[in-house]
């Protein structure tokens, strides 16, 4: 990257989504996290004149460096995937042939110093994907008792010292306001006892903040229901995690619009009286290969699940 150049985003297994995606000419499809539009404009390559596309980010900038990509079969909304229902209401569109959805924080998120999702840049403890509206994590950590902090760094953050970073954030705001995010993660650093090789002390809590602040799991157990309700026969469900909270929770809905319902035993219950499956799982759990985390470290992580509407 040149010196001064705008952060770059790299879509992560960008081509494994698309060929998931199995995208028809004529279809219409959600790109629920727009981002820098890397799968956006493959799903446009693919589209014919009359295939749709509906992009939707809750981040202002995404929004805005999607301005210049100009395409009549694309509609680019600023929107958080929980609201998609809504969204597609407005639209019109009672069905959809597929849903993409990449998530967690993307790059420039993470490289844009005054975002405050880093701990490498010194910069307000902001931490909101969208920066039109909310609670900044400075304004959170201002507030929140200590067993809420506790409770949001062990859960969101898997953290074991949570107690103790907790204890340590109650502390140290009787003294001065914990406003960036170098302060935070120095106190976060004190609190941790034992080090993870390779890893930051403060990476943990700076995750769980973020989790937090943006109700990210809270979004995506909204959103994947209105996917298998709104996807059309054949259509596809691809979503790309980063962590294991997201991918537990994608692989469990999944699985359970998979199977047929658990129902109590010798319940006197006819064949068609039952439920069938609203999905299909399809091939194996996905992640990048040796290639694209050589070129894109933050790939690392990534896993992709992909289901079809039966």
């Amino acid at each position: 990257m040149n010196e001064g150049a705008p952060p770059v985003h790299r879509s992560v297994l960008l081509q494994e989504a698309l060929a998931a995606l199995q995208v028809k000419a004529e279809g219409r499809y959600v790109d629920a996290t727009f981002g820098r539009g890397g799968h956006s404009a493959e799903i446009l390559r693919r589209l014919g004149e009359s295939g749709r596309l509906l992009a939707i980010d809750r981040d202002p900038a995404a929004i805005a460096a999607g301005a210049g990509m100009v395409d009549g079969r694309m509609t680019l909304l600023h929107a958080a995937f929980g609201a998609m229902d809504e969204v597609l209401d407005g639209l019109g569109w009672n069905e959809v042939d597929g849903v993409l959805l990449d998530l967690g924080v993307s790059s420039p998120q993470l490289d844009e110093a005054e975002r405050g999702f880093s701990f490498r840049h010194d910069a307000p403890l902001d931490m909101r994907m969208d920066t039109s509206r909310g609670e900044t994590a400075a304004q959170w950590l201002e507030r929140a008792s200590q067993q809420e902090i506790r409770r949001v760094i062990k859960d969101y953050g898997e953290e074991r010292f949570a107690d103790a970073i907790a204890k340590a954030v109650v502390a140290a705001r009787g003294e001065h306001r914990i406003s960036g995010t170098r302060q935070f993660a120095a106190l976060v650093e004190k609190a941790v006892r034992t080090r993870e090789p390779g890893k930051h002390p403060a990476t943990r809590s700076f995750q769980a903040l973020r989790i937090h602040i943006n109700q990210e799991l809270e979004e995506l157990s909204l959103a994947l229901p209105t996917c298998a309700q709104r996807l059309a026969p054949g259509g596809r469900l691809v979503v790309i995690s980063f962590h294991s909270l997201e991918d537990r929770l994608v692989k469990r809905f999944l699985r359970s619009r998979a199977q047929p319902p658990e129902l109590p035993a010798r319940l006197p219950l006819r064949a068609a009286e039952m439920s069938s499956p609203t999905l299909r799982l399809v091939g194996k759990v996905v992640f990048p290969g040796e290639a694209e985390i050589a070129a894109n470290p933050r790939a690392r992580s990534a896993v992709m699940r992909v289901a079809e509407k039966r």
